[in-house]
């Protein structure tokens, strides 16, 4: 079978000791977390995880299971068949001479992005968007230098009124 990428949309308590169970249950299972997200939601109580990993169908499904299972969750949903929106954002710091500045923000501007930090030698760099528009960013700044680079987990939502 062929392994998949998966988005979980994970609803928990926000409590202590949350974060580090679900990621135990990856871990004691081995499965891995290609990308982990979680921050309180408008409800102080409840925090929203964004989870990607892979796997066969049958190992999603084993995972979709045990995440349920968990007393402190409260709603799982794998996004990656419904209608979603997803984002990431990226910090990209650029060697950047003065007379190369000029097309470092051409490319910036190219791609929606912003200049959060400037100093003589170094931009940085914020883009937000999809997977692919930041892999193509990332490819467009690395001939200039590439001193840093941190980047997001995924975050997604589903579209529309839905929780």
């Amino acid at each position: 079978m062929a392994e998949e990428r998966h988005i979980f949309s994970v609803f928990v308590e926000n409590r202590f000791g949350v974060l580090a169970r679900v990621s135990g249950l990856f871990s004691g299972r081995g499965y891995n977390i290609d990308s982990l997200n979680v921050g309180e939601t408008d409800d102080p109580q409840i925090s929203h995880m964004t989870i990607v990993t892979h796997g066969d169908a049958q190992i999603i499904e084993q995972i979709y299971k045990h995440l349920n299972k968990l007393i402190d969750v409260i709603k799982v949903t794998d996004l990656t068949t419904e209608n979603h929106v997803e984002r990431e954002l990226v910090l990209i710091k650029v060697h950047a001479e003065p007379q190369k500045r000029g097309e470092i923000l051409q490319i910036v501007e190219i791609f929606r992005g912003r200049t959060v930090d400037v100093n003589p030698t170094t931009l940085t760099i914020e883009v937000t968007g999809d997977e692919g528009k930041l892999r193509a960013a990332i490819d467009m700044l690395r001939p200039y230098g590439i001193r840093d680079l941190v980047r997001t987990g995924k975050i997604a939502t589903m579209r529309g009124g839905v929780r």
